[in-house]
């Protein structure tokens, strides 16, 4: 909508002879001398003042408020609309409304829960955040799609359930209690002990859970809070133990000694997620935990092996010179002829008491790589370990849990690993073993939470066997059961599935659900004991109890002699957030939530967790419920930076929502980094660099509708979102657009208009009226075909467009001389129209945009049949209440709003303001064009600014043409208007202009290292500036011919 009343432009002089305009150039130039006197009589005045006043401090305009007094649970008091938007105003005070009135229960309109609703129901869990701290960005885009599907399926009259929760994040959670304890009070949890510590996580807990919480609500998300869960509250322990025991009983869950990847610092095994591989280019120097200097990566170091009998030497590289104190064999290629006359032989090892490692032939060998030669290290790297199980070699662990040299390694035992890493290289030249180094691009596994380089090490642990469950998880996808939308991540489920390895699920943790597996000893002596790597030692139960029993049955052996020790590992977290679906209905018990709720419909998250989270949700949904837990599984691309760069403390970029929400200055973002407690000085300084750049200015005030709006607008499949948290800013102009829309039209609508009984087309509507109800049908089509399909631009696209484009812009702007010169009937035929819009317009946006949305709906008068509390729970719109579409009507208007961009475009170029009124003419030899600009003749006059729209009249001198089409052409006039000389002048001086800068950037662009040494960002904004540039110069170009033509 064109926003005319108080533009503060100055009243144009009505045209005059050319003497009468001298005249008022002169009354200005006088006018304009008198102002600069009283301004310079004012800056004398301040110069006298007494000093304090010299400087008044800059009054910033007072953020508008939600002032009421309104009992927390009570409605919002609307009966004041205020004249601007502000989020903080118009986001008080409706969620706890929302709540108290139980809006978003299932219960709500449906209270018998065992009886089927006939509209249907749906059904969807949260992917718990972590309780470790706050929500970020990412976590925003979560929440905001989901609970903008859970609103729109509400709204649709089916039983709505989505049910909130968080993990108790095992390591994380850990980590930052560890952190936290040694800062404040320099000890650590084995300090205090596994009780204690334990406890001062459940208090931390307490502490800082509520936050997040509170910023889902501020979001808007529309969860069922009484049903909340958090992964360690008494339901999910019973629904962990439960899993555990049935799948230890059935052998899905199973003790191996196998390799791990184990974190030194944490002293636990970590899962696959816990690792970042990072990549290094050669020769780099990493910080690691617990080393004063920096360890060396990235090189490959080339040594000899001595063949035994002195028969020459073999000579073999690595990145990890200290494991070749685990070394058990060489192995080659069967068919490399340079080493077939090793076969079967032996090295020898030059420092471990003379070993002797055997020569092995394995075609995993690459025979060009190297020398093509490989040492084997079983116990401390992937690929070796399989070749040791196939060749049947010693798997010799030299690395212990706290990353120290152990066993018969001579002078390195003790030592740290990376200090061990010199030494032995140093020990190798003395020998003279030492053949090369060299720099190696690698990849370098790095623990997440600790920061530690990974070491893989071997470890009794507890797993799960996969095999089984991941080919009932390919057919469930391939037989359509599972939906993965998008598709394009069928691809990566199946390969992940057909090559599935079996899940560790031990952790060497405190914090977690501790294993409820008992190892069995044996007071009797005469009675076999056994060891902790033999499963048949092991019992698991619901209960000790529970456990005992077995190991009675187990070994026939009263209960008097059985010792039972629980393990004291934990669960890797992963296993309680596989059971999320229906342990938060409360299996194993039968409860009335499981037999309503479960299975679910929908389950939306990140795709980078589709492996971690939702293939395991599908493998204990399957095997214990024999139930898939839901029947779509929605991906969303991960969101970045505006620079494309993953989120991370470190680099500063990591965004609070609710900083977006409320706004935040630049020194208060610098205050979260310092008492974040998580980085150190060094880290912090490079974060506040970041924040600088990127938010010189601190994060304006955006609010959660302009947040949500955005980050659904930028939700594009396969692609990663790269936010420019300033560009949600333009989301929050929109819904200033909206308040004043909505504003306007109250206006037009009166203290006593009375809508009609349901959405109808009035009855002698116009052909403008017919128009924008059938852009509201298109609007709602797709929007609804959006939410359907997972497709959320198209969704924000509909909505945006019709609200702004074709409301606002166009209608709103039609009807304003209805308003002022029409009959009352012509008046109310708009009222009806306008209401219908406005009503419709709200419910349609409102999942995307909760809190603006009810504001301005409770503002409007109700149907005389509609009782409807609140947007949310209003019926949303679709095609059986909106059946206005006219395609022939859109059609039509299309050109008309040709027309009129011609005219309006023509007007700017020659800078005619909006009060200067031009005459127009438009020639035409097509009947059907003609019968359609002749019927929308008062809507081109009133949004092209026109004095007059004639239709193939004599058209006068001293008009410009302008081209529509091979069939329509619009002669302006423009004499009397104008001054011709000096237009063209001004023209001619922009066009110099925007060349300068169009011949500035394409020299910058030409230069040699341009691609190499400008960012990706700042090329592609500089090649848009300069289209932008050269359409603005062929714009000029045009209306400089146009305006020459012209008598």
């Amino acid at each position: 909508m064109e926003d005319t009343s108080g533009s503060g432009e100055p009243v144009p002089p009505v045209q005059k002879t050319a003497k009468q305009l001298e005249k008022e150039a002169k009354k200005k130039e006088k006018m304009e001398k008198f102002k600069q006197k009283q301004e310079k009589q004012k800056q004398t005045t301040q110069v006298a003042q007494p000093s304090e006043q010299k400087q008044p401090k800059e009054k910033k305009p007072d953020v508008l408020r939600y002032e009421v007094k309104t009992q927390v649970g009570e409605k919002k008091d609307v009966s004041t609309f205020p004249q601007a938007y502000s989020p903080e105003y118009v986001e008080a005070a409706w969620y706890q409304w929302w709540e108290h009135q139980g809006f978003f229960k299932p219960e709500y309109n449906h209270p018998n829960l065992k009886e089927k609703n006939p509209k249907g129901q749906f059904v969807m869990v949260i992917p718990p955040p972590n309780v470790t701290g706050s929500l970020h960005l990412g976590h925003a885009l979560t929440n905001t799609v989901e609970d903008s599907i859970a609103r729109w399926h509400r709204m649709r009259g089916k039983t709505t359930l989505w049910v909130p929760g968080c993990d108790h994040a095992g390591i994380a959670t850990q980590v930052v209690v560890e952190k936290k304890l040694w800062r404040e009070k320099q000890l650590s949890r084995h300090d205090i002990g596994r009780e204690a510590f334990v406890q001062e996580v459940w208090k931390w807990k307490n502490e800082k859970g509520d936050r997040i919480y509170h910023q889902l609500r501020r979001m808007g998300s529309s969860f069922d809070w009484s049903r909340t869960c958090f992964t360690m509250d008494e339901k999910s322990c019973r629904a962990v133990t439960e899993a555990f025991v049935r799948l230890h009983e059935d052998g899905t869950i199973y003790r191996s000694t196998r390799l791990v990847n184990w974190s030194c610092t944490l002293k636990s095994a970590i899962s696959d997620i816990e690792v970042d591989k990072v990549e290094v280019n050669g020769r780099t120097l990493l910080t690691v935990p617990g080393y004063k200097e920096k360890v060396e990566v990235g090189v490959l170091v080339e040594f000899a092996y001595p063949v035994e009998g002195g028969e020459g030497e073999v000579v073999v590289a690595t990145t990890r010179i200290e494991t070749m104190l685990g070394d058990t064999a060489v192995a080659v290629h069967p068919n490399d002829e340079r080493y077939k006359h090793l076969h079967g032989k032996y090295v020898i090892h030059p420092f471990c008491n003379g070993r002797r490692l055997p020569i092995v032939c394995d075609d995993f060998v690459d025979m060009a790589f190297g020398t093509g030669a490989v040492k084997i290290t079983p116990g401390h790297d992937h690929n070796d370990y399989e070749v040791g199980k196939r060749h049947d070699l010693p798997f010799l662990t030299i690395i212990n849990d706290d990353g120290r040299i152990c066993g018969d390694c001579g002078t390195f035992t003790g030592m740290p690993r990376f200090e061990a890493r010199k030494a032995v290289l140093a020990a190798l030249k003395d020998k003279g073993l030492f053949r090369n180094v060299r720099e190696n691009p690698m990849i370098v596994p790095i623990c997440s939470r600790s920061k530690d380089i990974v070491e893989p090490l071997i470890k009794p642990q507890w797993y799960v066997k996969c095999d089984e469950m991941a080919q009932k998880a390919i057919a469930a996808v391939r037989d359509g059961e599972l939906r993965l939308i998008p598709e394009m991540y069928v691809k990566t489920w199946n390969y992940w599935m057909e090559n599935i390895r079996d899940w560790c699920i031990s952790r060497q943790l405190w914090w977690g659900h501790r294993i409820p597996a008992y190892f069995i000893t044996f007071s009797d002596p005469s009675l076999p004991s056994g060891e902790r790597t033999d499963e048949n030692y092991w019992v698991s139960g619901r209960s000790e109890t529970d456990a005992m029993e077995k190991a009675v049955k187990q070994f026939q052996v009263s209960p008097e002699k059985i010792h039972l020790e629980q393990d004291p590992d934990v669960l890797d977290t992963w296993f309680s957030a596989a059971l999320f679906p229906f342990s938060v209905m409360g299996w194993p018990e039968k409860t009335e939530d499981l037999a309503v709720f479960y299975p679910g419909n929908l389950l939306e998250t990140g795709y980078d967790i589709l492996f971690f989270w939702v293939a395991r949700m599908v493998f204990f949904g399957q095997k214990l419920m024999k139930k898939l837990p839901f029947k779509d599984v929605y991906l969303h691309t991960i969101v970045r930076d505006a620079h494309g760069r993953k989120m991370s403390k470190s680099l500063g970029n990591v965004i609070d929502p609710l900083d977006v929400i409320c706004g935040i200055t630049l020194e208060q973002l610098y205050k979260q980094l310092e008492e974040s407690g998580n980085l150190d000085e060094k880290e912090i300084a490079k974060a506040k660099e970041g924040q600088k750049q990127d938010y010189p200015n601190g994060i304006p005030e955006c609010g959660t509708d302009a947040l949500r709006f955005a980050l659904c607008a930028y939700l594009t499949p396969g692609r990663d979102i790269n936010l420019d948290v300033l560009r949600v800013q333009g989301y929050r102009f929109f819904c200033n657009k909206l308040w004043n829309a909505t504003k306007f039209a109250v206006s037009c609508l009166g203290d006593k208009f009375i809508p009609s009984l349901s959405p109808q087309l009035p009855e002698g509507a116009s052909r403008i009226d017919r128009w924008i109800l059938s852009r509201l049908t298109a609007a709602v089509e797709a929007v609804n075909r959006g939410f359907e399909n997972y497709e959320f631009p198209p969704i924000t696209m509909a909505c945006y467009n019709f609200w702004l484009y074709e409301l606002c812009d166009v209608y709103l702007e039609a009807i304003k001389p209805c308003f002022r010169d029409g009959s009352e009937d012509t008046q109310e035929r708009c009222r009806q129209v306008l209401y219908t819009c406005l009503e419709t317009g709200l419910r349609l946006i409102s999942p995307l945009m909760p809190y603006v949305s009810e504001e301005l709906w409770q503002r409007l008068p109700r149907r005389a049949n509609d009782g409807t509390p609140s947007i949310c729970v209003a019926s949303y719109p679709d095609s059986n209440e909106c059946i206005w579409k006219a395609e022939d009507l859109d059609r039509d208007m299309e050109l008309v709003q040709k027309v009129i961009k011609v005219i309006r475009s023509a007007r700017s170029d020659y800078n005619l303001i909006h009060k200067i009124k031009a005459d127009v003419f438009l020639k035409t030899e097509d009947q059907a064009t003609r019968e359609t600009l002749e019927s929308f003749q008062d809507v081109i006059t009133t949004l092209a600014y026109c004095k007059k729209v004639a239709l193939d009249h004599d058209t006068p001198s001293g008009c410009v043409i302008l081209t529509v089409s091979d069939k329509l052409q619009v002669y302006l006039h423009l004499e009397g208007l104008i001054d011709k000389k000096k237009e063209l002048e001004k023209i001619k001086e922009k066009q110099q202009k925007l060349e300068a800068q169009k011949g500035k950037l394409e020299e910058t662009m030409k230069k040699s290292d341009y691609e190499v040494q400008v960012p990706e960002d700042i090329r592609s904004a500089n090649s848009e500036k300069l289209n932008q540039l050269k359409g603005e110069i062929e714009k000029l170009a045009e209306a400089f011919r146009n305006l020459e033509l012209m008598p």
